[in-house]
């Protein structure tokens, strides 16, 4: 079996005339954590959309598992074994915490079942708090918390975070980064999109920075820290 997990190979991905990602390869390997790194608007949520089939790239090749999933239906890559925490959190306002959780609830692909719904609610307490309250009534700290401890109830062998802690106060913001690491030992392979590239860096093995829809960087935590030129030149810090 290959160690490589997720591949993506020279892929277009536009927006209308919009030219997003440009020739673009990225990879994950198995139980590794990447960090996907760069300003706003240069590709990183654009390529989770392309990769969960919710944009369709023009061209390129994306493989999961061994298995080319361009151009299949996001249903149909979720259930190869992809979670995806969207930006915006997509839980559902009108169900409680306790159905959210629920209805999300399978083995995966392999029949692992490490996460189960106590082990969701042991990782995340305030969800245990809140079981009977609607989506809508949560905080925006605990609608996250919500949307991840879902994708963690398909027992996924990827989890997409785009965003992770957008928007969110210093203390929450610091839980959801105790929960990433938590989860990237746990040996799911993880790809986290956000800003913070100091919380980042110490979760994940390897990192890429786009700028325009292209790869500037690739290379280990170690590496990226190393060289604060391409930090501050693209990263803004």
């Amino acid at each position: 079996m290959s160690n490589t997990l997720l591949e993506v190979h020279g892929l277009n991905t536009y927006y209308g005339a919009s030219h997003v990602l440009r020739n673009l390869d990225f990879r994950v390997e198995r139980g590794q954590a990447v960090g996907l790194m760069g300003r706003n608007g240069m590709g990183k949520s654009t390529l989770l959309k392309s990769i969960m089939g919710l944009v369709k790239p023009r061209s390129g090749s994306i493989a999961f598992q061994g298995l080319p999933i361009y151009g299949q239906t996001p249903y149909s890559i979720a259930n190869q074994g992809m979670a995806y925490v969207p930006e915006g959190r997509g839980i559902f306002g009108n169900l409680s915490v306790h159905e959210n959780l629920v209805m999300a609830a399978r083995a995966g692909v392999r029949g692992q079942q490490d996460w189960t719904y106590q082990r969701v609610l042991d990782t995340f307490p305030r969800l245990g708090e809140r079981l009977s309250h609607g989506g809508q009534q949560l905080s925006g700290g605990e609608q996250q918390m919500l949307s991840i401890g879902r994708a963690l109830m398909t027992n996924p062998d990827v989890l997409l975070l785009d965003e992770a802690t957008e928007g969110l106060a210093p203390l929450i913001a610091l839980e959801i980064w105790r929960i990433c690491a938590l989860v990237a030992q746990s040996g799911i392979s993880t790809v986290i999109v956000d800003k913070n590239w100091q919380h980042v860096t110490q979760i994940t093995q390897h990192n890429v920075i786009l700028v325009k829809g292209e790869a500037v960087f690739q290379g280990s935590s170690q590496q990226l820290l190393s060289q604060p030129d391409i930090m501050n030149q693209h990263l803004g810090v």
